[in-house]
């Protein structure tokens, strides 16, 4: 948005979502949902997919970060 010189308030008018919505996304309090990628999509003349790959990817990091330590790697593949 800063480098299209866009405001939040702007940049959800042309998304057509509420300014509050818009904020919760961009401070990372709500994820990327699939509505909200076709509406960027949209407005950016990319697709939907790439968006929801980057959220994919973003989520599975986050994920990793705190990745269980109780879980036995490879047990499920030796069981059978």
């Amino acid at each position: 948005m800063k480098p299209l010189d866009l405001s939040v308030t702007k940049t959800a008018q042309i998304l057509g979502v509420s300014r509050k919505a818009l904020s919760e996304f961009i401070n990372e309090k709500s994820a990327l949902s699939p509505d909200m990628a076709l509406r960027i999509s949209i407005a950016t003349s990319t697709s939907a997919e790439s968006w929801m790959n980057m959220q994919q990817k973003l989520t599975l990091w986050l994920a990793e970060q705190d990745a269980p330590d109780n879980v036995e790697a490879g047990a499920l593949k030796r069981a059978s």
